[in-house]
């Protein structure tokens, strides 16, 4: 779905992605606040891990000794959280580990993925976010949107203020910003640390082309294997400088052609590459 109209309010960005993310398989969930963000991932929750769980849903108790276990943290200790499993205390003592993101290989598909628009988060102002992208219940993937002649760099901007405002409780779970005027459209990892606009980056195909309106970025970036691929092989949580960081369009590309040559080949080899230092 690419869009030529040289006039594209904010609202209906956000309209024509949200019908392209339902199209590709998103589930469109209605959130309004915290108590719908909860209400929602407690469902999903249990939809992720009902074979763990034999069919048992979650108590009351059970969710709420989860959401002890899983909140309070920065971006980078969340991170960590939503790669591991989470052991819980039922409430007949037994103990059960619940999975809140399968990052395994090749099985980043098998997880639940919704889109939602709107929500309102309220910390030391109240926020409406754009576009919200939920893996599990968990919202992973955030989208800020300005009109067409809008510098989508104010997008930017208005991140880093939800970040200081109201970027809470499982907000601190985004991996992923996306920021968009409609034409320009880039990406960057979250951070607790103090975020640079240079460090935003545009999507490209394996050639090297830009792919920069919005629709042809949902088209490529956010199919629902692409974007938790993305979140699962392709960000690193950095244990040295307790940040995460997502990788650039040429380097995902270099790692897919290696994973593709060690796997599928019996041409192996051992490659030195690093990046910034001119050396290959």
């Amino acid at each position: 779905m690419s869009s030529n109209l040289g006039y594209e309010s904010e609202k209906t960005l956000e309209d024509n992605l949200i019908k392209q993310l339902c199209a590709d398989g998103y589930e469109f969930v209605e959130i309004n606040d915290i108590d719908d963000l909860h209400l929602n991932f407690r469902k999903q929750v249990n939809k992720h891990n009902a074979s763990r769980l034999n069919g048992h849903e979650l108590s009351d108790k059970e969710f709420e000794r989860l959401l002890v276990k899983i909140q309070g943290k920065g971006v980078y200790g969340s991170s960590k959280t939503l790669r591991s499993l989470q052991d819980i205390t039922m409430d007949d003592g037994s103990t059960q580990y619940i999975e809140l993101f399968n990052t395994k290989n090749n099985e980043w598909c098998k997880n639940e993925f919704q889109v939602t628009h709107q929500v309102t988060m309220v910390g030391k102002y109240e926020n409406r976010y754009d576009v919200t992208l939920l893996i599990n219940g968990l919202p992973l993937v955030q989208i800020e949107l300005k009109r067409r002649g809008i510098d989508f760099k104010e997008a930017f901007n208005q991140v880093i203020r939800y970040k200081k405002h109201s970027l809470n409780d499982l907000f601190r779970y985004v991996q992923i910003f996306i920021i968009s005027n409609g034409i320009d459209t880039k990406y960057f990892a979250n951070s607790d640390k103090e975020m640079d606009f240079q460090y935003t980056f545009y999507w490209t195909d394996k050639n090297n082309n830009r792919i920069d309106n919005l629709y042809d970025f949902a088209l490529d970036f956010l199919p629902k294997c692409h974007i938790s691929k993305m979140i699962s092989r392709y960000m690193v949580v950095d244990d040295t400088q307790k940040n995460l960081m997502v990788m650039r369009p040429y380097q995902y590309y270099a790692v897919e052609e290696l994973m593709k040559r060690a796997y599928e080949t019996n041409n192996n080899a051992y490659v030195w590459h690093t990046t910034g230092s001119g050396e290959h």
